[in-house]
């Protein structure tokens, strides 16, 4: 959120320096922001050190990554959580975007599976996982939230290289069975048909079992006639990445190939 992306991307198309300058104060002034998440906090920002790192081996950009992973490694609690501040609120997530798994994949950590099997509900061999610990599944809306930014789609995702097998084979059947999103929701990355078609590649990923690069297909082929429905009928796309076309086609071009590593989480090629 904010600058830094905006200016990694301007950074990606034309690697000027002076860009490259101001990134580095804007990563250097986020090391103690509160909020420890890949939106806000120091997770985005050490992606952002890590991948100037490795295209520029500039030494300033290797000692700031590594600046930067120690203060996210010392905000952490004594659950392996990380304390959110943000909104007004306090909260140890565990999702992508505001919580746990999303702050290990950045950090290529892979010591939640405990946590993540303690916080898991299961029922009849499907499960699910509540916004934040301690969190019930139900929410305040009276929904319980199945889509990658929370719930067993992002949780798939994001751990699926340790977290143990029944539980990744019991979240990814739960998102199969739950479907795509319908309109309200959408196609996105973010919380629609695309972000929740995800949990099916790393599935197979992990197990090699062709089943799930098919679900994962079959979702993609959803969300795109979804996609090209949903601009019909507004009259214009979507262009971010998150909430927009742009995730959308990402993952489709993804299952096309196969490939496995989540956009720009993983890989920024």
């Amino acid at each position: 959120m904010g600058l830094g992306g905006m200016l990694l991307v301007l950074w990606l198309l034309d690697p000027a320096d002076e860009v490259a300058d101001e990134l580095l104060e804007l990563v250097r002034a986020n090391l103690r922001n509160p909020a420890n998440d890949l939106m806000w906090g120091t997770p985005g920002t050490l992606l952002i050190a890590q991948e100037l790192r490795r295209r520029t081996q500039d030494e300033r950009w290797a000692e700031l990554a590594s600046e930067t992973r120690e203060a996210l490694l010392e905000a952490r609690d004594e659950n392996g959580l990380w304390p959110n501040v943000l909104h007004g609120e306090v909260y140890q997530g565990l999702g992508p975007f505001h919580g746990a798994v999303g702050n290990e994949l950045v950090l290529r950590l892979e010591d939640l599976g405990p946590l993540l099997r303690e916080t898991a509900v299961v029922e009849d061999g499907l499960a699910n996982w509540p916004g934040a610990y301690g969190d019930r599944l139900l929410g305040d809306d009276g929904q319980i939230p199945l889509q990658w930014c929370q719930g067993a789609p992002g949780i798939v995702t994001c751990a699926a290289s340790y977290l143990d097998e029944d539980l990744l084979l019991a979240g990814a059947e739960l998102t199969w069975r739950a479907g795509p999103h319908g309109d309200e929701k959408g196609a996105s990355l973010c919380h629609g048909t695309a972000g929740s078609g995800w949990a099916f590649l790393k599935t197979f990923e992990r197990t090699q079992d062709e089943q799930w690069l098919e679900r994962a297909r079959r979702f993609a082929v959803h969300a795109l006639e979804q996609t090209q429905r949903l601009r019909k009928a507004r009259g214009r796309g979507r262009y971010s990445l998150w909430t927009g076309d742009l995730g959308v086609v990402l993952y489709a071009a993804d299952c096309l190939d196969a490939r496995s590593q989540y956009p720009v989480l993983e890989t920024l090629d």
